[in-house]
């Protein structure tokens, strides 16, 4: 299934449903690489020994392919199918799909959608306090909001704000997940797992209704709700709503820190 973005003034946006799942890529990617095999003349066994490919070590996983996109992808959004179940011991339950836009290569859509569905789960996040639970749903049911990733130039067109290339957002029923941030972090975080973590938790506490925090204390774990894309302030990288089992948060407010330009 296609969701076919229409990118107006304001932000807003129409949902249409096609046949086709696979979007071709627009433009060109930010990384591309292209490789030739040349062949050697061919000597005898006795003169030159056999060369050998290397072996993986036992055990070691090869590398994930990067993550490519162009600065602008097609505004069409290819939709998990599957669903996952509800995460949470009570509260307010929301439903939500998961969609990757077309243009971006590299991130399997129904393998980001567990990823994302594992990190809303985590005892550590907004399901942990018995406020919220979350639940991800296909693309045919009904939902309360909906997880994008996006290409920058459409972030900025998503979030009403096309001077900023660099940080995600959430618009409305909308949480946009810029790819640039999901694919090479900020330098803040050293672990880019732990970021992506704190970058769904913190796009999604807006969902669910809070605003942005300062850093409570130096030395400190920053509140999820602190805008850790742009800086720590003194406190130091956390990812999750809750810490050491309870909820962790911070004064109300944000810092005016400069946003980056684009990667």
């Amino acid at each position: 299934m296609v969701i076919a973005v229409g990118l107006a003034a304001g932000g807003a946006y129409a949902v249409r449903r096609g046949a086709a799942d696979l979007l071709a890529s627009a433009g060109t990617p930010t990384t591309a690489s292209s490789s030739r095999e040349t062949s050697a003349a061919t000597r005898s066994k006795a003169s030159r020994p056999t060369a050998t490919a290397p072996v993986p070590a036992a055990g070691r996983a090869a590398p994930a392919p990067k993550i490519t996109y162009p600065l602008q992808g097609t505004g069409g959004f290819r939709t998990a199918t599957s669903a996952g179940k509800v995460a949470g011991r009570g509260g307010r339950l929301l439903r939500y799909r998961v969609a990757v836009e077309g243009g971006i290569r590299n991130v399997d859509v129904e393998s980001f959608a567990r990823e994302v569905e594992t990190i809303l789960a985590d005892p550590r996040g907004w399901t942990g306090g018995g406020e919220w639970r979350l639940q991800r749903v296909g693309r045919d049911d009904p939902t309360d909001f909906t997880v994008l990733l996006a290409t920058p130039v459409t972030r900025g067109r998503l979030c009403a704000d096309t001077t900023d290339h660099y940080t995600s957002c959430r618009a409305g029923d909308r949480v946009v997940v810029n790819v640039a941030r999901w694919a090479h972090g900020v330098p803040y975080f050293p672990d880019l797992g732990q970021y992506r973590q704190y970058l769904i938790n913190h796009e999604v506490g807006h969902r669910l209704g809070h605003g942005h925090e300062l850093c409570p204390r130096a030395g400190g774990p920053a509140p999820v709700m602190q805008q850790q894309t742009l800086g720590l302030h003194g406190c130091t990288p956390n990812a999750w709503p809750r810490v050491d089992g309870a909820p962790h948060t911070g004064p109300s407010g944000q810092y005016a820190d400069r946003i980056p330009a684009e990667d």
